[in-house]
């Protein structure tokens, strides 16, 4: 195009072109960074502007449950956003299990104390599933807060690299943000999200089978499969929790005979695998800091315990939003890959099974688990209903 303009003049090859030439180069070279650091900035700005504006409804999405909006109540849940946890250090290992856990107790512990404050009269479900919704608005008001830092920082320094990291990352985590706003929606509301399908299908084992609390929020029934004795565990629902079951099961193995342990859970799906589909494995299915599987396997490797895991793959937007309709219709599969693990066992012994993830919208029994069940298909349906909706709008 330069060369066109060139030849138009009439001055393709003399000195006049390669002095035009090689000023326009300059002006590129110094001007065409800044319109690029231009545009991007104001794609990171609007970007920004919208993760701020996710916080904002996290936090009116919490106030509503909590069922008070008067300044001291939103002064309160303002303060409480900025809440921050330090882990111990880790320069030597020894013993770093424990701080752990010493340091999540007490998480907990603050998290319980600031519900109580701002609901003291809610029921202890309630309060469970405020808890786990104070988690997820505050993990989006922490995004908006890094993506806000890292904009300013790229207006202050012109940096065209950090601009063009941030572009290439911010799909993502854009993504991961509206993932976990409906996340905190649903478990402020204790509505069943795709991380509870180990409590759901362990509600599913439970049937009417007498339950009892065995501590750390933790729940278990004694049941039965295939001629086999199950002890079978979960987090205490449908308020929203994820108990601390690693020092429970601990203790279960050291008062119970137990054959072998089979943990059952959400696990993150790659890119072109299905949501639902069901894999095998060894080994303690659980996520999180490890401070509960670290327990649970010294537990197993003391007491010589086979350690079978069952998964039901979902992206990790998927594990915090309402559940969909194929992680719940895989349970039916679920059971099967847990009769498999029942057969290296043999008839009359004793098997552990824990349905390690969130409870939220998943109580502790299979009528429990028949309302949560009948809860994802009609959000399926109304979920299919508005996509075709959004699809004829756009084709119009």
């Amino acid at each position: 195009m330069v060369h066109e303009l060139l030849f138009q003049f009439g001055a393709a090859d003399s000195w006049l072109s390669w002095a035009i030439w090689i000023g326009l180069m300059v002006v590129m070279f110094f001007f065409y960074p800044r319109m690029m650091i231009s545009q991007i900035m104001w794609k990171l700005e609007k970007s920004a502007q919208e993760l701020e504006t996710l916080s904002h409804k996290s936090k009116r999405v919490i106030l509503k449950e909590i069922g008070s909006s008067d300044q001291k109540t939103r002064d309160s849940v303002n303060r409480f956003f900025e809440f921050f946890t330090i882990g111990p250090v880790s320069m030597d290992p020894y013993g770093i299990v424990k701080k752990v856990d010493f340091v999540l107790r007490n998480q907990k512990k603050r998290f319980d104390y600031f519900v109580n404050q701002v609901a003291p009269n809610a029921s202890a479900e309630k309060k469970a599933a405020l808890e786990m919704g104070l988690a997820g608005g505050m993990t989006v008001h922490e995004i908006a807060k890094i993506v806000r830092h890292y904009v300013e920082t790229i207006r202050k320094t012109k940096s065209l690299q950090i601009a063009m990291i941030l572009q290439m990352q911010l799909p993502m985590v854009e993504r991961m943000a509206k993932a976990m706003y409906k996340g905190t929606k649903s478990m402020a509301r204790a509505e069943p999200i795709g991380d509870g399908l180990g409590p759901l299908v362990v509600a599913e084992l439970i049937g009417s089978k007498r339950v009892k609390n065995v501590g750390d929020e933790i729940v278990m029934a004694e049941t039965g499969m295939m001629g086999r004795k199950l002890l079978v565990m979960k987090a205490s629902g449908p308020g929203g929790r994820i108990g601390m079951p690693g020092k429970v099961v601990e203790r279960i193995i050291k008062k119970r005979k137990v054959s072998m342990i089979i943990t059952v859970d959400a696990a993150a799906k790659l890119e072109g695998e299905k949501t639902g589909d069901v894999a095998e494995g060894v080994g303690v299915a659980m996520g999180g800091p490890g401070t509960d599987r670290y327990y649970i396997e010294e537990a197993a490797v003391r007491s010589d315990l086979p350690l079978d895991s069952i998964i039901v793959k979902m992206s990790p937007e998927e594990a915090i939003m309402p559940m969909r309709k194929a992680v719940k219709d895989a349970i039916p599969e679920v059971m099967e890959s847990m009769k498999r693990s029942l057969s290296r066992t043999k008839k009359g012994q004793r098997v552990l099974v824990f349905g390690v993830g969130n409870s939220s919208g998943v109580g502790n029994s299979k009528k429990a688990a028949d309302a949560a069940k009948s809860w994802i298909d009609k959000t399926e349906r109304a979920l299919l209903a508005e996509k075709k909706k959004n699809k004829e709008k756009d084709e119009d």
